[in-house]
C-alpha cells in the first residue's frame, strides 16, 4: 500500500486504536479538514491598477510639461520680435509685434 499525504494541514492527532486498526485491516485513515477558501488577493488587482494610474498620471505631466514649454517658446518669441522692430524682405516690411503706442 503506497501512502499519500493529504493536501493541506494535516491532523493533529490520530487516535492510536483508530491508527493501529488501520494497520492491522489495511483500511485507509480519512482526514478531514474543514478549510476555509483563501481571501481574495488584492494584490492581484491594485498592481496593475496602480501601474496605470502611474502611466495615467505621468502621461498628464507630460501633456501639462509640453503645453508650459509651448507657452513659455511663445512668449520668448513674441519679446524676441517685439525687439527686434520691423524686418523688410524685397522691399516689404513686416511689424512682428504691434508697438505700445499702437
Amino acid at each position: 500500500m503506497r501512502q499519500h499525504t493529504p493536501p493541506g494541514q494535516m491532523a493533529p492527532h490520530i487516535p492510536a486504536d483508530v491508527f493501529q486498526r488501520a494497520q492491522a485491516t489495511g483500511q485507509p485513515v480519512v482526514f478531514v479538514v474543514n478549510d476555509t477558501p483563501p481571501p481574495f488577493p488584492w494584490q492581484r488587482l491594485l498592481i496593475p491598477f496602480a501601474i496605470a494610474g502611474a502611466a495615467a498620471l505621468g502621461t498628464w505631466g507630460m501633456v501639462a510639461a509640453l503645453a508650459w514649454l509651448l507657452d513659455v517658446a511663445a512668449h520668448t518669441a513674441t519679446v524676441i520680435a517685439g525687439a527686434a522692430g520691423p524686418i523688410g524682405v524685397g522691399g516689404i516690411t513686416l511689424k512682428l509685434a504691434r508697438g505700445k503706442n499702437t
